[in-house]
């Protein structure tokens, strides 16, 4: 393999890692610990030419192809076992136009890259709720996000994007050029090609918002639940919030009687007036948090609050919910009071506002029109433990399946199997594996939540 690869090291500018050198663990590691995937080679795309180059080396020796990107996928979709991985991480460059109010950005930008370029100009898009999430897998899976209530999903947001395809070629997809893959590619996932970089339309934001987390010990978590989802229901687009149970983080402004217990909090931010955001919170600041931190803050700050470090296992699931009667809220908290792990997040999310005005049709993602989704976020460490934490957050799935839609964002969730990949597209489906037929009819880019090609 070694020999192999040596002919692929001199046509990639980035360069070519295996498994003999030095930094391949560093290269290799992805975000969840679980992944224990070992690649034969990993190439370090720094170029469109350098993609195209790895793809046609791969099928010339019948590798398998994973695209790394961020590293987040919770499957291990950045990765594969002897075959090679295409790096787009060099690729991350940000070029901001604040007078079309757009920027153009590299596939191996991260969130973090991203907001710190548009908010130099006081410009933001819905992106990641983690500043470490890649933004080409989470923008190619949908794009979910705080800003999504005022300007949609990420997708949403696309004004074109380049890729390479199975077959070497480079493209834009945009809504003049293929314009049928551009409608895939909101929220098809990394299934017709491998992208490469990625325009956006941005929106006036920042650089200081509203924004941050109010705390509440566990014990009263259902009350302020039951209030939260009243509340919660009237609110305008510009009021992006979510309800997370974790515990107390051991932190200077976490009381010590809440560090280490069950807590119950909420995070906020608001992207318009300012005074305007702190009366539509008083229903909540009326609840008495123990902790209350939203106040005036850069929105890039906010947006890495709740980021986790690398390098802890993880398994994510996920529903749509229709509603969010007080049965179910109870079926939330009961799974709260048993967080099988401190690290764990459990995590419920009103949607509406701009992600529910775009059509079933307008992109392949199907009941946009959900209420709440309910995505329960297992985090732990040491293997021992897979079983527990697994279990958990599938017999809370299991438990809210009586208020679930069968709907699903499939960026919340691990490999949970073809089913729920159909559920995701539901009528789209026959349109989109068509698609996935005319740019990859051999199924090359199956390392993802993969549609079948027709």
């Amino acid at each position: 393999m070694a020999d192999l690869f040596d002919a692929l090291r001199g046509a990639v500018s980035g360069g070519v890692v295996t498994p003999s050198d030095a930094n391949f663990e560093e290269t290799r590691a992805v975000f969840n610990a679980m992944i224990e995937k070992q690649p034969a080679g990993i190439a370090r795309c720094a170029t469109p030419d350098d993609v195209a180059g790895s793809i046609a080396f791969a099928r010339q020796h019948g590798l398998d192809i994973a695209v790394r990107a961020g590293g987040h996928s919770v499957a291990g979709h950045s990765l594969c076992d002897g075959g090679l991985v295409i790096d787009v991480r060099p690729m991350n460059a940000a070029v901001v136009d604040p007078a079309r109010m757009t920027v153009r950005i590299g596939a191996g930008a991260t969130w973090g890259e991203f907001d710190a370029a548009t908010q130099e100009h006081g410009l933001a898009t819905t992106g990641g709720r983690v500043s470490t999430t890649g933004v080409a897998g989470l923008t190619l899976g949908g794009g979910s996000g705080w800003l999504e209530r005022s300007y949609g999903l990420a997708c949403d947001n696309l004004i074109s994007v380049d890729l390479v395809t199975a077959d070497g070629e480079h493209i834009t997809a945009s809504d003049t050029e293929h314009t049928d893959l551009f409608w895939a590619l909101h929220g098809g996932g990394g299934n017709f090609g491998i992208a490469t970089a990625f325009e956006f339309r941005l929106h006036r934001l920042g650089p200081i918002v509203l924004a941050g987390l109010m705390l509440w010990d566990g014990n009263v978590g259902r009350d302020v639940a039951l209030a939260y989802r009243d509340w919660a229901d009237g609110l305008p687009d510009e009021m992006g919030t979510g309800l997370v149970y974790l515990t107390g983080p051991p932190e200077d402004f976490v009381p010590e009687h809440l560090r280490g217990r069950t807590c119950l909090a909420l995070a906020a931010c608001h992207t318009g007036d300012i005074g305007e955001g702190e009366r539509v919170l008083e229903p909540m600041r009326a609840l008495a948090p123990e902790v209350d931190l939203v106040g005036e803050m850069p929105y890039a700050g906010f947006n890495s609050m709740l980021d986790d470090p690398p390098g802890k296992r993880n398994y994510w699931s996920a529903e749509y919910l229709a509603s969010l009667p007080d049965d179910a809220i109870d079926v939330y908290v009961k799974y709260a009071a048993n967080l099988p792990s401190p690290f764990t997040q459990h995590i419920m999310l009103p949607w509406g506002g701009q992600v529910a005005r775009v059509s079933a049709s307008d992109t392949p993602m199907t009941q946009r029109d959900a209420a709440w989704i309910t995505h329960p976020f297992a985090v732990w460490e040491g293997k021992d433990n897979d079983a527990e934490n697994i279990r958990w957050a599938r017999d809370y799935t299991a438990d809210m399946h009586e208020w679930a839609t069968g709907g699903i964002y499939l960026n919340f969730i691990g490999d949970e199997g073809q089913d729920r990949v159909r559920a995701a597209y539901g009528p789209n489906y026959d349109r989109i594996a068509r698609i996935k037929g005319q740019y990859d009819p051999d199924n090359i880019f199956r390392g993802n939540q993969n549609i079948t090609p027709a």
